[in-house]
């Protein structure tokens, strides 16, 4: 029998995602030892199968849209995409399946990487069983940071593993475009993966059980979407469940709840998120195996004062870049409590991530992009705030119709009207992605309105859109 390895730290970190590299990267900088485990490629799901690939596969679709709207380049952009030098770009960016470059990252730190399967075996203590069956513990002499993020969440349907659906790794990383496909789903996922494979040559059913696209943000932003899509030659069709899937002789037959039979090559659920906790040792610990894991604002995990989960598995804003920022945060707070200094836990503070609550910012790369921060009309009225709701067409900025002939966009802002200051800024149009971080300062910075006013707008920018939504709210 093989003599099992232990190791101390002062930290451990389960999953070497950009959540977890960034928690090493935090407590390496303050100078604690740290181990990262991880069982599959480092660099994580945004790497591999999520944020790069999508994004690498989305960006020729949204340039030839762009370029389709600009008088004398729109004929020149015409014919299709060239699908395999679309698929070569993605694969490009994601280092073609190979982490070899963020090991490097990993080892120029200082953090020591242990492949395998890590699972809690007890306070401070992690069990690595590695590819080779051998067992390893690591012990944390102040923390253990879960960073296992989260995985595609599959509806009950009967037999829906025969089918072998697709979820976001397949529809990322497919390496030929199916004729017919089927997306079930409205949110962002779905959104984007329809917006890819149409563009790429396939024939997309979006089927999406309410009443419209991206649910979570202002209902305008949906609309606009689901109606470029259709004018793209997508099928969307809302309020519409599926009740049944099969696979026969390789076609995909989903059955609706009208019984409505729909015939494809693939099938692609996008149908949430489940955390990644299944398997990693919770119960002996006294939490339950699979379940979201509730933090505090440093991210440590209630009643457990060595623990720290930190973003997907946390629930609170399953977005890479709100991962890495939870991610920051929490590895300041592990230093700092490691080496006996006062915590800055109020709000805003060093140690807490405020902004999971007020300020979380995100982008839809569909075309048009949606881009949203804050709070939408609803959320912020449902949270008790007076609020008026702003609105402003984008086409009314000149920048707007330099982008692109027949540009069409809106622009919402949130303003609570005690405080003068914005709650949530939305964007849909083409190119607004790059607008939402000046939002993002108005809302984190919680600027009040009279001084938005000295922020003048470059022009002729999209940019000026803030100047019209500040007159539209002065003259109301």
């Amino acid at each position: 029998m093989t003599e099992t390895e232990t190791n101390a730290y002062d930290v451990v970190v389960l999953g070497a995602g950009p959540v977890g590299e960034n928690v090493a990267d935090r407590t390496r900088a303050a100078g604690l030892t740290t181990a990262v485990v991880e069982s599959e490629l480092v660099g994580g799901e945004c790497s591999y199968w999520a944020c790069m690939p999508s994004k690498a596969l989305l960006r020729p679709v949204i340039a030839r849209a762009d370029a389709r709207r600009v008088p004398g380049l729109r004929q020149s952009v015409q014919g299709p995409l060239d699908a395999a030098a679309v698929l070569a770009h993605r694969d490009y960016y994601t280092s073609d399946w190979k982490d070899d470059g963020q090991v490097g990252w990993l080892d120029s730190i200082g953090a020591d990487l242990h492949r395998g399967h890590g699972r809690l075996t007890g306070p401070r203590t992690v069990t690595v069983t590695g590819p080779d069956g051998g067992e390893r513990v690591l012990t944390a002499r102040h923390a253990v940071a879960v960073c296992t993020g989260s995985r595609a969440a599959l509806p009950g349907l009967p037999g829906l593993d025969a089918v072998k659906p697709w979820t976001s790794r397949e529809a990322t990383s497919s390496h030929t475009v199916p004729g017919r496909l089927i997306v079930i789903g409205g949110g962002v996922v779905a959104t984007e993966m329809a917006t890819v494979w149409q563009a790429l040559g396939s024939q997309v059913t979006l089927l999406v059980r309410g009443k419209g696209l991206l649910p979570r943000m202002e209902p305008f932003a949906g609309e606009l979407i689901a109606e470029a899509l259709k004018e793209a030659g997508a099928d969307v069709r809302t309020g519409t469940s599926v009740e049944s899937v099969t696979r026969q002789n390789g076609t995909v037959v989903a059955v609706t709840g009208t019984g409505e039979r729909i015939e494809a090559d693939e099938i692609l659920f996008a149908t949430g998120r489940a955390p990644r906790t299944d398997d990693i040792g919770l119960e002996s610990i006294g939490l339950d195996p699979g379940s979201w894991l509730p933090v505090d604002d440093s991210l440590r995990v209630s009643g457990h004062d060595w623990l720290y989960a930190v973003g997907d598995v946390n629930h609170r804003a399953l977005l890479t870049h709100q991962g890495k920022y939870q991610a920051r945060i929490a590895g300041a707070a592990i230093a700092a409590r490691a080496t006996g200094e006062s915590l800055l836990a109020e709000p805003w503070g060093a140690h807490a991530a405020t902004a999971d609550h007020t300020a979380v910012p995100q982008v839809v790369f569909t075309d048009p992009e949606a881009a949203a921060v804050g709070l939408s009309l609803a959320e912020a009225e449902e949270a008790g705030h007076r609020v008026r709701a702003v609105d402003v067409g984008l086409s009314t900025v000149s920048g707007a119709g330099l982008y692109a002939d027949g540009y069409q966009g809106r622009a919402r802002m949130v303003v609570d009207v005690e405080d003068e200051i914005l709650r949530g800024v939305t964007f849909v149009g083409p190119g607004v992605g790059e607008l939402i971080h000046s939002a993002t300062i108005a809302v984190a910075g919680q600027v009040p309105v009279s001084r938005l006013w000295h922020a003048v707008p470059s022009y002729p920018t999209i940019s000026e859109v803030w100047l019209r939504l500040l007159e539209a709210y002065r003259d109301a």
